[in-house]
């Protein structure tokens, strides 16, 4: 049985016992009996909805934040934490809609103007909060083999055959719906994360970083491909790290030739240290080029490693 599995478990234990007293046709014990190690696919014992499963498995991983060992790691205005609530990830959750189907054009179906989807309620939110105003600036969605398990797979698995690196994936933390607010776009915003992210891979002993770097497309895609063609020659992962991906940018459609400086984020990434892994993968719903990242620590710049990681 998976860790998550035995968590959830014990989380819905009280609740089954409870509705096992009201459904006198059903054997005593059954519901443990039949709990497969998915948590998700306990839905086929016919008393729970996933819905409810979301709600429990959320609150588990909420309680389980609270007494972690999460140091102080702030600047003057800004403060990086791990959710510990409802209302913060839903914040989150609003300033990704902000910036994803507002500011990009991403087509995404938001829910009361936040950006929801199956993977969240089994992640970890770090966000970046203004500590004067409250509000959340920045966020990364984080997840591990745990709550990729329990949630049937890596979001960078629907965009990549990620066959070669699945042996480090059990160490491994994936990043996702990576955003900052535009007023907050800034080398200590971004470090801030970064920080916080290496707290988090500390606490939870894990040795890589894996995600989706995006690149737009609103020029159909000439910058992206000629920022490939820069990365493949200065920070290409070596073959046994190599990812394939599923929708490919048609490279050889477009021009390669552009003078082109990546994305803030990106751009921190490699200035960090991160191999690319492959040729990009082309997301039609959010209008980008995405390149698999991989980070494993040991190779994280010297310069970085003094500042983010403590």
């Amino acid at each position: 049985m998976s860790a998550l599995a035995a968590l959830l478990r014990l989380e819905l234990h009280p609740h089954l016992e409870g509705l096992q007293r009201s459904q006198p046709g059903l054997p005593d014990g059954r519901v443990c009996a039949d709990f497969p190690d998915n948590p998700l696919a306990f839905a086929r014992v016919g008393l729970y909805s996933s819905a409810f499963a979301t709600v429990h498995l959320r609150e588990s991983f909420m309680q389980r934040t609270k007494t972690e060992s999460w140091p102080a790691i702030e600047s003057s205005r800004l403060e990086v934490l791990l959710a510990q609530d409802e209302a913060t990830v839903e914040a989150a959750q609003r300033l990704r809609y902000d910036i994803f189907a507002h500011e990009m054009g991403a087509n995404i179906a938001g829910h009361d103007g936040r950006d929801i989807d199956r993977y969240d309620a089994f992640c970890r939110h770090l966000v970046v909060r203004d500590k004067h105003s409250g509000e959340i600036v920045g966020t990364y969605r984080l997840t591990t083999q745990a709550a990729a398990e329990a949630n049937g797979g890596w979001y960078s698995a629907s965009e990549f055959d990620l066959s070669r690196i699945e042996n480090i994936l059990p160490k491994a933390v994936e990043l996702g719906r990576a955003c900052v607010h535009a007023d907050y776009r800034s080398g200590s915003t971004i470090s801030l994360l970064w920080m916080g992210l290496t707290q988090f891979m500390k606490l939870n002993h894990l040795d890589y970083m894996i995600g989706c770097g995006s690149v737009a497309m609103a020029d159909g895609g000439h910058e992206a491909a000629s920022l490939f063609r820069y990365i493949e020659q200065h920070h290409y992962a070596p073959e046994e790290y190599r990812v394939f991906p599923k929708h490919p940018l048609p490279l050889d459609e477009l021009r390669q030739d552009l003078p082109v400086a990546p994305p803030p984020l990106l751009k921190g990434y490699l200035r960090a240290g991160v191999w690319i892994c492959g040729e990009p993968h082309w997301d039609q719903d959010f209008k980008t080029a995405d390149m698999l990242v991989m980070m494993p620590m040991w190779r994280i710049h010297p310069r970085y490693a003094k500042h983010f990681v403590r």
